[in-house]
């Protein structure tokens, strides 16, 4: 699949090639002020059916919103990776702290990046809270857009193709 340019009035489901059974699925179509639009696309061996356009859509709509997840973050204009493995971190430090009064800090999270890492001390429970409850609005946002682009799907238009 990839990203492509064409007009805004694209058809979602078309056969290109009849004699090799060619078919193209589109969406995320993005219209642009020119009347010209981007949009995804994917090309099939055989006319898909309802349940592989949802599939391909859907599959592609969770990729853009775990990207957006691990690297969609920022604190203090910092890059934050909300992997697994640092949203169990964070969520484990948050909770001792708040357990045990901040009992447990200050603890030090990496930010940034690899190439570019910055290293930030949380000192007080107020300062980690602030950062902990701010990463899960962030994925929070990243799921119910993600949510809410893959409820929008609406099969019927690729059934006229």
């Amino acid at each position: 699949m990839k990203r492509v340019e064409g007009s805004a009035g694209v058809t979602l489901l078309e056969c290109t090639n009849p004699v090799k059974g060619k078919w193209r699925v589109r969406w995320d179509v993005e219209a642009k002020e020119d009347g010209s639009a981007s949009y995804m696309e994917e090309v099939f061996d055989h006319r898909p059916d309802a349940e592989e356009v949802r599939s391909l859509v859907s599959d592609w709509y969770n990729a853009r919103t775990n990207e957006r997840i691990l690297s969609g973050f920022k604190y203090e204009d910092q890059p934050v990776w909300l992997s697994q493995e640092n949203q169990f971190n964070y969520k484990a430090a948050y909770d001792l702290a708040v357990q045990t009064g901040g009992q447990n800090l200050p603890v030090t999270f990496k930010l940034g990046t690899d190439g570019a890492p910055s290293y930030r001390t949380f000192e007080t429970l107020e300062e980690l809270q602030d950062f902990y409850v701010k990463a899960m609005k962030h994925i929070q946002d990243a799921l119910q857009e993600g949510w809410k682009k893959k409820d929008a799907l609406d099969l019927a238009l690729y059934e006229a193709g």
